[in-house]
């Protein structure tokens, strides 16, 4: 007998193969009309139509005719774990004093570094709680989470601890990455290698700890060359890590390309990525993260290529970058809709890249992104009537229910109380 019995208008089933869907492959996206999906033991034990499961008994059985169910998405890139906010900033953007300035005022990462530095481990946590749950009303079940608004060793290991206590208390499971190499912190000005070498000599412990599964560096006009990118990352593989980039977001350097000679896991950002590296992208391995949120935000007319990435064969994810400077919002939903908007990717594309190739990008494809027999329960219900409309019909949250292991942990954008985790 099952614990669960689903049975919705429409269930949207991404499939991937055991790897990232590419190219063409990405507007590929099983449906099945009056659908039912069946959960025992915390996993997926039935996916077919609902004249299939007629006959199946169930301790519960949930009538969602008229509504969509899916897998839980998968948030492949955020900065999740910080301190403060800068709303303040906004009105200088507004204004158009530009970015170094805001910097020199005591503003931009600078400002969320010594909030960083400043925060508990315990604040840090119950910031981090309640963003992790504003995340799962809108549908997440599994994401990423990436240290580097510290700067130093101290804090950069505290942004990881709290992210590795979030992961063990709170339902969306966490992915955490080390970002120690974001910036070039004040002591370090004109020794970006010496910082570099001070960042790498916490792999060990992180390490030890088991505190990270990627390290990520920022490669950019003004803060670490494709070259120091190249070396660092290096040494972060060796030292058994996987490796993610930051790249190409503003100008053209090449991080594109580095990631893809090097294996990288995923390249990030990539709206200023060369004809060339979007080549290269469609030829390996490396997931293009795509992150319009940021661009959005920063009032910027120039997104990334997507159209052009899937055309030459690249595996596209979308992410909401959540950071408090460039894209404050745990809203994934809303990706999905700029996406369409200014990407201009198809539905069936952007479920892909929110599930499949999400998972991917952070190392959980057989685990997360599909619905699969044996696999964990992570499911969303949502108050929509096809998977088209998501991505159609911006600004709201679409979220009826979430699922993760096959418990109810979410539902009408509440928390529920009993899966609401504290320390």
């Amino acid at each position: 007998m099952l614990d669960t019995i689903i049975f919705a208008g429409q269930v949207v089933l991404p499939t991937s193969n055991g790897r990232a869907l590419r190219g063409t492959e990405m507007n590929e996206l099983k449906i099945i009309d009056n659908g039912a999906v069946g959960i025992k033991d915390g996993l997926i034990a039935f996916v077919g139509s609902a004249e299939e499961a007629a006959d199946l008994e169930a301790k519960e059985t949930i009538d969602a005719a008229g509504k969509l169910l899916s897998p839980g998405l998968v948030d492949p890139h955020t900065h999740l774990v910080f301190g403060g906010s800068r709303e303040h900033e906004l009105a200088l953007k507004q204004q158009g004093v530009p970015y170094l300035e805001i910097l020199a005022q005591g503003g931009g990462i600078l400002s969320t570094v010594r909030s960083t530095r400043e925060a508990s481990e315990e604040a840090l946590y119950e910031k981090g709680l309640f963003h992790l749950n504003r995340c799962l009303t809108y549908g997440v079940t599994t994401m990423e989470a990436k240290s580097g608004y510290g700067l130093d060793k101290e804090t950069e290991l505290k942004q990881l601890r709290v992210a590795k206590k979030l992961n063990e208390t709170h339902p969306i499971e966490l992915v955490s990455t080390f970002l120690g190499a974001h910036a070039i912190p004040e002591n370090y000005k004109g020794r970006p290698d010496a910082f570099l070498e001070e960042m790498l000599s916490m792999l060990p412990v992180i390490s030890k700890e088991g505190l990270a599964e990627f390290v990520d560096i920022f490669c950019e006009t003004g803060v670490f060359t494709v070259e120091q990118s190249k070396t660092f990352l290096q040494k972060a593989k060796t030292a058994g890590f996987g490796v993610k980039i930051h790249a190409d977001e503003i100008d053209p350097l090449g991080g594109t390309e580095m990631a893809c000679e090097i294996g990288a896991a995923s390249a990030d950002h990539l709206v200023g990525a060369s004809k060339e590296g979007v080549r290269m992208l469609g030829e390996s391995d490396t997931i293009a993260v795509l992150l319009p949120g940021t661009t959005f935000y920063l009032g910027k007319d120039h997104f990334a290529p997507a159209r052009d990435m899937i055309a030459s064969g690249a595996a596209v994810a979308l992410s909401t970058d959540f950071n408090p400077g460039s894209s404050p919002t745990e809203n994934l939903q809303f990706i999905m809709n700029l996406a369409a908007l200014r990407l201009k990717m198809t539905p069936e594309e952007i479920w892909n890249a929110v599930t499949v190739n999400a998972a991917f990008a952070i190392g959980r494809g057989e685990a997360a992104g599909s619905l699969e027999v044996g696999r964990n329960a992570d499911l969303v219900l949502w108050d929509v009537p096809n998977y088209k409309y998501i991505p159609y019909h911006y600004g709201v949250n679409h979220v009826n229910k979430v699922w993760k292991d096959g418990k109810l942990v979410a539902g009408k954008g509440d928390v529920h109380a009993n899966y609401t985790l504290s320390t």
